[in-house]
């Protein structure tokens, strides 16, 4: 079966990496709008890009208004600015919330109307030439055809794809992700796995995306620990991010399953940050993902060197899943309790959870198909 493979239109990665990417970023456009958050303007980031667009002649505006996840109202505000100010190109400067608005902003501004009218829709037209920066090292939006936006009048998160969302430059320079606080570090970490987990376990998986989840998957079990006990070693730092670009390449062309289906409903309505519920949801769904992807499994488990010698399939595919959970204990991922979730207020929207994550379509791609009842019982599991 022949499977088409996108990757952003260029990438430039390592120590460095914004300051070679300047001659790069100066061919986008005449004037960029920079979409962050206020966190990068206070950590100085946000100066380190617009240093090097001073350097090259290139004019810029900034929308530092993305706080949390990404709503439409926020899209909306970006689309308003980006036409106000005459910009012909983007750069999305942050984690995954300012990456993902960035594409948004492209889609909206060029395809017209409000973004919430292009759920459903593949974005196949030509946006404005988008650079993503990220900071963090996890969400791989930088790589990926998907943005998650909610739609804040039915607290839904959307998930829009298609080619036209692929950056046209990524630029992955460590530094920025040093500033991640060790929590930070963790969550996003952890989205990684998830990311590479369910690209290599879905049924789009294909052999040259497989390739990119595994190299990601030893990354993690090698450097995230080290990231998250010291934030200051770059080596660590450099081979996550690299991790997060390879796992982002991996399942915007295997795509995700059901973690990521199940994930988005308790950011939509609980406003956890999508890596965070992701590292919640990774060891139970997991467990359930194990029974239909034995051979996947168990094939991670001999590249992480998990697998004995004289293992069952089931038995590695298992040993990966104790693994992957000792990995997040040992990252002290928060619970929703520990998140302040009310599990009260949560158990009356698991109906409605359960039937946002199978309509968001992700889960039909796990190997093992998840009924109403499945979801709604790993859901009831994240509470024991």
């Amino acid at each position: 079966m022949a499977n088409l493979f996108t990757i952003p239109g260029r990438i430039v990665s390592g120590e460095g990496a914004l300051e070679a990417g300047g001659t790069y970023i100066k061919a986008m456009g005449t004037k960029a709008l920079i979409v962050t958050d206020s966190i990068m303007e206070r950590l100085g980031n946000l100066k380190k890009v617009t240093d090097v667009l001073l350097r090259e002649g290139v004019g810029f505006a900034v929308y530092s208004g993305i706080s949390g996840e990404p709503t439409d109202l926020m899209i909306a505000e970006g689309v308003k600015i980006y036409q106000a100010e005459s910009c012909d190109f983007l750069i999305g400067l942050g984690g995954g919330s300012p990456m993902d608005s960035m594409k948004a902003i492209g889609a909206a501004a060029s395809g017209g109307g409000e973004i919430t009218q292009y759920m459903g829709t593949v974005i196949d037209w030509e946006l404005p030439p988008s650079v993503a920066i990220p900071t963090t090292a996890g969400t791989g939006s930088e790589a990926t055809q998907f943005t998650i936006i909610t739609d804040t009048e039915k607290d839904v998160k959307m998930l829009l794809r298609g080619p036209g969302l692929l950056p046209d430059l990524a630029v992955i320079d460590p530094a920025f992700t040093a500033t991640a606080p060790p929590a930070v570090t963790a969550a996003t970490g952890i989205d990684a796995l998830c990311h590479a987990v369910e690209a290599y376990t879905s049924r789009k998986a294909f052999p040259l995306a497989d390739s990119f989840a595994v190299s990601a998957v030893k990354r993690i079990f090698g450097y995230l620990k080290r990231a998250y006990d010291n934030g200051g070693d770059m080596e660590a730092r450099e081979q996550m991010a690299l991790a997060a670009l390879e796992a982002g390449i991996s399942f915007s062309n295997s795509s995700v399953t059901i973690v990521h289906g199940m994930s988005r409903p308790i950011g939509a309505l609980y406003h956890v940050p999508h890596g965070l519920s992701n590292a919640m949801l990774l060891p139970e769904c997991l467990k359930f993902i194990a029974e239909g992807a034995e051979t996947p499994l168990c094939e991670l488990a001999k590249e992480t060197g998990i697998y004995r010698e004289g293992m069952t399939e089931r038995q590695g595919a298992d040993a990966f899943t104790g693994a992957v959970c000792s990995l997040c204990e040992s990252l002290d991922v928060q619970t929703l309790a520990e998140f302040g979730v009310s599990k009260d207020d949560f158990v009356s929207n698991i109906s409605k959870m359960a039937d946002d994550a199978i309509a968001s379509g992700s889960p039909a791609n796990t190997r093992r198909q998840p009924t109403k009842g499945n979801i709604i019982a790993i859901y009831e599991a994240l509470w024991k």
